[in-house]
């Protein structure tokens, strides 16, 4: 049986269901922005949060350094050679490690081991951040004219990079390290560890580029034959417009990504060429220099090789876990 309500009723009811209908609508039109939504995705991922997370830290902590040394009440010069034993193992239970020194002592020199880690750091990132910028900067640059004007360019660009790729650059750098420091002091550019430093920032951004030049040249062609491209072009604008004002912002995704993996690769290159004499070398403080000395009394005092190596690896870990994240945000085909 039908009931009949009040006209009044009925208005009630459509009214709200208008409303509703109407609030649906509104919830639905709503947009984002890719930057939004690449957000969203990697705040989603959890792993990627907490690496994240621990990547700004370690960075942050290794800028501020004399900061956080002082904090923490911490020397990174001062020689504790009074708790030293004959084999120079410090005379403390587990390594010196309590409240006035977090990490131990540095067997040998009787160094805060934090004060240590916070200041080679800053070494270790020095190196990693500028030959990442450099690497980023030509490989960018190479790959944009590649893509962009193809033919004559493309083809010389690519030649140079099959060249630079065909090269073992680890064994490369090995083999020139001593002349080319020499080279670079007997210019004046810089001395000593200076000199180091930039040899190792100039020979990983030279065979660093290729590799990221052959991603950006990829993306530059497809992007090349896009609408908005094409559009510029009808309108007259000058191809280094296109190129700065039209693709570049087009490729952040890739850049993103390519830092964020590069960064931790180049960290820990420069920890393996110091660990092998041919970077930083003592007195200053690097994680390969507290690395190799490590090794010498890794049967001894395990603890100090355990803390110098498991930095190392949490800390490129963390790094390549938030590239990976990113990767996967910035991905419009990943739903996950």
């Amino acid at each position: 049986m039908k009931v009949k309500l009040p006209i009044a009723g009925r208005n009630k009811i459509s009214s709200s269901k208008a409303r509703a209908s109407s609030s649906r609508t509104n919830t639905e039109i709503v947009g984002r922005s890719p930057r939004e939504i690449a957000w969203a995705r990697f705040k989603r991922n959890r792993v990627g949060m907490v690496a994240a997370t621990v990547s700004v830290s370690v960075i942050v902590l290794a800028i501020g350094a004399p900061i956080f040394t002082r904090l923490f009440g911490v020397d990174p010069n001062t020689l504790h050679t009074d708790v030293l034993g004959v084999s120079g193992i410090p005379n403390l239970p587990h390594g010196g490690i309590s409240w006035d020194h977090p990490l131990g002592l540095l067997p040998g020199t009787g160094r805060d081991m934090l004060a240590q880690l916070l200041y080679g750091s800053r070494i270790s990132f020095t190196v990693a951040i500028i030959s990442t910028s450099l690497t980023l900067f030509i490989g960018l640059m190479m790959g944009i004219m590649g893509g962009f004007f193809r033919g004559r360019v493309d083809s010389v660009i690519g030649r140079i990079t099959d060249f630079l790729l065909s090269f073992p650059s680890f064994f490369m750098i090995v083999a020139l390290s001593i002349p080319m420091v020499s080279r670079i002091e007997a210019t004046g550019l810089a001395k000593g560890n200076g000199a180091r430093v930039v040899f190792l920032i100039i020979f990983l951004s030279f065979f660093g580029w290729p590799y990221f030049s052959r991603i950006i040249r990829s993306q530059a062609l497809s992007l090349r034959e896009r609408d908005f491209i094409t559009a510029a072009q009808a309108m007259g604008a000058s191809n280094r417009r296109i190129i700065f004002k039209e693709m570049l912002p087009s490729l952040w995704a890739p850049v993103i990504v390519f830092v964020s993996l590069s960064l931790p690769g180049y960290l820990a290159a420069e920890s393996v060429f110091s660990f092998l004499g041919l970077g930083i070398q003592p007195p200053a403080s690097t994680w390969g220099i507290l690395l190799s000395n490590a090794t010498n009394y890794v049967t001894v005092m395990p603890q100090f090789f355990l803390i110098s190596a498991g930095s190392l690896v949490l800390v490129v870990l963390a790094f390549n876990l938030t590239g990976d994240a990113l990767r996967d945000a910035l991905d419009p085909r990943n739903e996950r």
